[in-house]
């Protein structure tokens, strides 16, 4: 995938897209001058991102997680 196919695949906009490549918090690579991306390794980071947020949440107490609606 080209930078415009993963940010609307991920549903943020082509510059926060840029912003994760070069903070290295997305899994990318470039091939030529062009920044590309593999759908399984997004789909993958993803998953690790979605686990951490959910292990995190589940360490919080009862109280917390009900004020942020959980």
């Amino acid at each position: 995938m080209n930078i415009r196919q993963a940010s609307q695949y991920l549903g943020v906009s082509p510059d926060t897209l840029y912003k994760y490549v070069y903070e290295e918090k997305i899994p990318a690579f470039k091939l030529g001058n062009r920044w590309r991306f593999k759908k399984s390794k997004l789909d993958q980071w993803m998953e690790e991102k979605s686990t951490m947020r959910e292990t995190r949440d589940k360490k919080k107490p009862k109280a917390a997680r009900m004020a942020v609606g959980h």
